[in-house]
Formats: C-alpha cells, structure tokens, sequence
C-alpha cells in the first residue's frame, strides 16, 4: 500500500531534465482527519508532525519507471512488533500520553518501535515488472564526480515526519535532492537522538547519470551509543541542543552497522 502521489490539481514543482522528470511535493501537517487514516492503515500511531502529502518522485520518461519517497511507505516499514522498541523507562509513559491523543481511534495502537526508525530506501514503481529492478552491485556513487562546480538547476528538501519523542530527543525523515545538468543526487535522510540512549542515521541515496541511464542507490546505517558519542566529541549535556539536527557533526564518530548497494540501467 502506497501514498497517492500528487493529484492533477496539486503537482507540486518539477523539472525534466535529460529524459527525468523530478517532482517534489510540499503541503502543510496532516489534520485529524487524515491522522486517523492514516493510523488505521498503518496499525501504529504516526509521529506528532506527520507531513502525509508530501514527496519526492523521479520518473524515467521513457519507460515509466519511477521511484518515490513518502510519509506513509517510510513509516509502513517501521517495526511494529514491538522487538526493536527502546525499552526505557519513559517508553510507557510516552505510549500512555500518545493514546489519549488517539483515544478516537480503535484498536490500532499497539507495541512498536516508538522511536519510528525506518530503514527506507524509496518506493519503486512495482505495477511494471517488466522493468529494470535493483540488483546488488559494487558500483559505487562516484562522488568525485558531484564535487565538481556543476550548476545546479533543481533544488529542494522535503520533510517527510518529525517526532520530539515526549521531550526525550528527536526522530525525523527528510529527503533533499539537487538537480544538475547531467546527473542527479537525492538523500533520504532518517535522524534519531534519543536522550541518554543512542544516536542513529540512516541514509538512503539515489544517484542518476542521465547519459547512461545509471541509477546506484545506496544504502548506509549508522549508530553509536549516547555516551560513547559524548566522550568522543567531548560534549557536555549543554552541547546536546546543537546536536538535535546536525547529523553532519556526528557521521564521523557513528560506525556503520549496516549497508547496501544497488543498481539498475534504464535506456
């Protein structure tokens, strides 16, 4: 089950460049209402700014082929037995107040991992199974090649969901994406502080060589132990607020835990 894109009335902005077209979609926090559809269809109750219309989507032309990013297929891989839940002692208290914010919806918030890390990498277009699928691959993005001045033509970034979890850190999932003329790179980006506990990033990458018709996408997880990264920044508690959305500073003291390369051709 997957998040509808875009409807004709509400597009959001695009570019087609060599063949692609690239579309983001930016709208306000989901209401209520939607909330409540949302955490029917999920089975887990969603984060406290859900941004359930928003997107990216990158569309080969040609073929049709297409991947996307968005709220409800992040969160719809979230674990939701409840094994990989972070068992610290503000979890019930946090499961308890988010409840009796969802006391009008039945029978649908049960244990899971309320700290909504995902391991999101996009949504390929799967109604065409004649098209080219990922295959694992050793190809990596040439990242040599995006460090050049190139101009860029397309920039965004697109919130996807963002939790404070009860005041005990922060969850978010964004996405950025820069067009330039001959290639493209988007970052699917999942952040997790969690005072005390861990820190945790999840990067999901998408490279395009529009000549070629490559696609890499990449796959990284990184994490490391709330203490372990304050001895190795050597942060006091009154550091830990710059923290909060400055993954950047800390992708050099995470180690990777787990990874993934894949690629496909489109022509």
């Amino acid at each position: 089950m997957s998040a509808s894109f875009p409807s004709p009335t509400d597009q959001g902005k695009s570019i087609v460049q060599a063949g692609w077209k690239i579309t983001t979609r930016k709208l306000p926090i989901l209401k209520a209402g939607p909330i409540e559809d949302m955490t029917d269809r999920l089975g887990i109750a969603p984060p406290e700014m859900i941004f359930g219309d928003n997107s990216v989507r990158l569309e080969h032309i040609a073929s049709g082929w297409n991947i996307e990013f968005n709220a409800f297929d992040a969160l719809d891989r979230v674990d939701k037995t409840g094994n990989s839940m972070f068992k610290v002692a503000y979890s019930k208290e946090w499961q308890r107040d988010r409840l009796q914010h969802a006391s009008d919806i039945k029978e649908v918030v049960k244990p899971f991992d309320w700290s909504y890390s995902t391991d999101y990498a996009g949504t390929v277009a799967s109604d065409a199974p004649s098209l080219p699928q990922f295959e694992p691959t050793e190809t990596p993005i040439p990242y040599e090649l995006l460090k050049r001045p190139d101009p860029i033509l397309f920039f965004d970034e697109v919130m996807l969901y963002e939790d404070e979890l009860a005041d005990n850190g922060i969850a978010l999932l964004s996405c950025k994406i820069r067009v330039m003329p001959a290639r493209l790179l988007l970052l699917a980006r999942f952040f997790l502080r969690l005072d005390d506990v861990v820190f945790r990033i999840r990067d999901s990458r998408i490279f395009i060589e529009f000549d070629t018709g490559e696609v890499i996408r990449e796959y990284t997880a990184r994490e490391e132990k709330f203490d372990v990264v304050q001895r190795k920044l050597a942060i006091t508690r009154a550091d830990v607020p710059a923290l909060m959305r400055d993954p950047n500073r800390l992708m050099s003291v995470l180690p990777v835990v787990d990874g993934k390369l894949e690629r496909c051709i489109l022509k």
